[in-house]
């Protein structure tokens, strides 16, 4: 019978000392096929990460998160505040996405995608690996007094770390106030941008401090997807896994003997040589099951397949499996849950995609002056609204005028009847629709008004008017 891993292994994370300081890890240089196909997937995002806020479609940046002024771009469609939902959809498409992601891949995201895992370990540990060397050189680095040695690798590493963190701000501010502005700012100088230089400051020692100090905590205590994963995983979730029942076997682990045959002494195929202990960048031991920790990097698994190549033994004992196919040896089964979440994610794609399209690039809002009430004016009934003119484009619109359809009336602007609205602009206003008496029906008539940009019709808007219930 197979010997399953010790539950109780441990009690606190490995980045906490037993007097509850933090324990720096001191991660072995990973090497192997995974790590292979990882150092090419990070650095394709890193260059699709740095372009994104500095290429353009249409005249519109590629991606942007202006949270300051609710003005966001998502692969080239803008999105303002009036779009707020289609953003908020688009979001929680992602979410769901990733959501059935974890369901089926397990915490694969965070090893292969996430942009701080990217940094950390394919950037700031290998410049770190250059400097300071592997992991035995490093921990005997840090145990070393502060001689001329010490502080020359350590200053140069701190010095890197922080021109680094400082090109991210600046990436990063990108996203936030717009490529352009960013741009703006470096031709005109900071001294004529104070506040969105104290802003790169800022952000320059956030990551510092992130990629310098506070490191795989993001991922073991910050980030919230590391908590999610604990409620979405089950039993058929892929994961990086240790297979336990050919590891273990009936005596467990031992350590490698070459006079012996393991086949016939019931010792698990682990030579128990701690390796994937080591290489791991969140120092977690992967032998004791799925844990919190674990971002499915990948390392431990280049690791132990070495190993195994060395010793003889089978690779793979260390692999991308479910638990039930380690436990039951039962093949991948896209459950019920799983299809309850694509279908969740297909309905919400067609429910953006159709918004989208109906999504208009002029949009125009005419609503009644608050506090206001219709007014007589000989047997014309009069209305005041205030409206305002949203330009989505990358173009001008020099001859913004308005004509009511639906009813005979007049609309007259308050100031110039035909108005400019810049690109990516708006323009506001007042306008006095008067409509005779008798051709309304109600106290509350629907009205359409259409918009004009000199003879091309770009937007039809509806509003009500008030009038008396009798005329009597």
């Amino acid at each position: 019978m197979s010997k399953l891993p010790d539950e109780a292994f441990r009690d606190t994370i490995a980045t906490i000392d037993a007097e509850g300081k933090r324990r720096f890890i001191f991660p072995k240089k990973p090497s192997g096929r995974f790590y292979d196909y990882r150092k090419w997937v990070s650095y394709f995002l890193l260059l699709i990460l740095i372009a994104n806020p500095f290429i353009k479609i249409n005249g519109n940046q590629f991606m942007m998160f202006n949270v300051l002024e609710r003005r966001f771009n998502l692969f080239g469609f803008p999105f303002w505040p009036q779009d707020f939902y289609l953003f908020v959809i688009s979001m929680i498409v992602g979410v769901v996405f990733v959501i059935l992601f974890t369901v089926i891949f397990g915490r694969i995201f965070c090893g292969w995608i996430c942009p701080q895992t990217i940094f950390l370990e394919m950037v700031f540990r290998r410049i770190e690996f250059w400097i300071e060397g592997d992991r035995g050189a490093q921990i005997r680095l840090e145990k070393q007094d502060w001689d001329a040695d010490k502080i020359r690798k350590k200053a140069l590493k701190w010095s890197i770390f922080l021109i680094i963190s400082f090109f991210i701000a600046n990436v990063f501010l990108a996203y936030l106030i717009s490529s352009d502005e960013l741009l703006k700012m470096i031709y005109e100088g900071p001294e004529n941008h104070i506040s969105t230089l104290i802003s790169l400051f800022i952000f320059t020692g956030v990551f510092y401090f992130i990629f310098a100090w506070f490191r795989e905590q993001v991922c073991i205590i910050a980030c919230p997807y590391g908590r999610l994963q604990g409620v979405l995983l089950d039993n058929k979730s892929i994961n990086v896994a240790y297979d336990f029942v050919r590891g273990e076997k009936e005596t467990g682990r031992a350590k490698f003997n070459k006079q012996e045959d393991r086949s016939t002494t019931g010792k698990g195929d682990c030579i128990d040589c701690k390796q994937c202990v080591h290489v791991c960048p969140t120092g977690i031991d992967i032998r004791n099951g799925t844990q919190l920790e674990c971002i499915n990097c990948t390392a431990c698994i280049d690791e132990c397949d070495t190993i195994m190549e060395t010793v003889g033994l089978p690779k793979g004992l260390i692999r991308y499996a479910s638990e039930d196919e380690i436990e039951k040896n039962s093949k991948f089964q896209f459950t019920t849950r799983m299809k309850g979440y694509t279908a969740v994610l297909f309905i919400l794609i067609g429910i953006l995609v159709g918004l989208l399209f109906l999504r208009t690039e002029v949009e125009a809002v005419f609503l009644r002056l608050p506090g206001q009430l219709f007014e007589h004016k000989g047997e014309n009934i009069s209305n005041i609204y205030t409206f305002k003119v949203l330009n989505k484009t990358n173009k001008d619109f020099n001859a913004i005028h308005f004509k009511l359809v639906g009813i005979k009336g007049t609309l007259k602007v308050v100031g110039e009847q035909e108005m400019k609205v810049p690109k990516q602009g708006m323009k506001s206003g007042t306008v006095f629709i008067e409509i005779n008496k008798y051709l309304l029906e109600s106290d509350k008539t629907k009205l359409e008004i259409e918009v004009f940009d000199g003879d091309k019709k770009i937007e039809t808007s509806k509003t009500s008017f008030l009038s008396p219930r009798s005329f009597d």
